[in-house]
């Protein structure tokens, strides 16, 4: 079935380039903008930055003096803290990009990364208050709200995930093979690392840049040919890709609750576009089947939350 619906699905977004070159065009365009004028001054220097602090093993002795607070709070070491942090911060795909570059360099075990998958890969909160309030929720919720409902959503996934699914200490023991693991020593000059670390960024953003581009075209065939201004409409196009899905849903007439629920729900599931840029930066070794369940599990809580806050407020 794979082999037939792939080839066919190709046909059918070649077949839209040629009938309708200039909504294809259009798309494109719109995809290339969002990569260049927004990811790259964002990401690229996160990207570099970190994978300087993960190779010299800086980012695992700046949060080592609590590390116990992360494990009892999160169920994760050092390491995987500043994962989470920076997944916080930055948004997707860093979260996911953090934790394999962890789990490649030997600083966390495959249980950590794979669990660490499940609430580390989020919106920031740059594109929550700017995109998300600004644009689809026309500054109505305040911004403390959204976010925190967001965040409770995603550390609700956490707790379900660490004592109903894993079950145990995802700290121990660590199960990296010694041939995976770097020591600071091992590096070369700063010269060196910078380099590797700036085509390592390059190389993660034109992966990026490239799932953007495609999933732009396919949002742009689907609207198309789906011409409905319902919820269940919007909530495809959101499903497919956060931005476009959102854009349009802010156009829409629906009721402010409906655009609320929708767009809370898009932003918790980030998407099939992310889920494919998040595919393409994970370890081959790990899974990204607890990623998915996760964002699954965390679309419903958030929907659950904001269902409870519409009725409430």
């Amino acid at each position: 079935m794979k082999r037939i619906l792939f080839p066919a699905g190709i046909l059918l977004l070649l077949s839209f380039f040629v009938c309708c070159p200039i909504e294809a065009l259009s798309a494109s365009k719109e995809g290339l903008d969002l990569w260049l004028n927004t990811l790259i001054p964002t990401l690229l220097p996160f990207i570099i930055l970190t994978g300087i602090l993960i190779h010299t093993n800086t980012a695992e002795k700046l949060f080592a003096p609590l590390e116990r607070l992360w494990n009892i709070v999160f169920g994760v070491t050092s390491p995987g803290a500043y994962a989470l942090i920076l997944g916080l911060l930055c948004g997707y795909p860093m979260g996911t990009k953090i934790t394999s570059d962890m789990y490649t360099h030997g600083r966390i075990n495959k249980k950590e990364a794979e669990y660490l998958l499940t609430f580390t890969n989020h919106a920031s909160p740059v594109f929550i208050r700017t995109y998300l309030i600004h644009l689809c929720l026309e500054d109505r919720i305040h911004y403390g709200t959204v976010y925190g409902i967001l965040l409770l959503a995603s550390f609700l996934t956490m707790v379900i995930f660490r004592f109903c699914i894993w079950k145990g200490d995802t700290t121990t023991p660590k199960t990296i093979p010694e041939n995976q693991k770097t020591e600071p020593s091992a590096i070369g000059s700063i010269g060196t690392l910078l380099d590797a670390s700036i085509m390592n960024g390059f190389e993660t953003l034109t992966r990026m840049g490239g799932h953007i581009l495609l999933f732009s075209v396919i949002s742009a065939f689907i609207r198309h040919f789906l011409k409905t201004e319902s919820a269940a409409g919007y909530l495809i196009l959101g499903t497919l890709e956060l931005t476009t899905g959102l854009h349009f849903l802010a156009l829409s007439s629906l009721p402010f609750k409906i655009r609320y629920l929708c767009s809370m729900c898009m932003t918790a599931f980030g998407g099939i576009c992310i889920l494919a840029q998040t595919k393409s930066l994970l370890h081959q070794d790990l899974s990204v089947i607890p990623y998915i369940s996760a964002k699954c599990l965390n679309t419903a809580i958030t929907a659950l939350l904001s269902l409870i806050f519409i009725q409430v407020v």
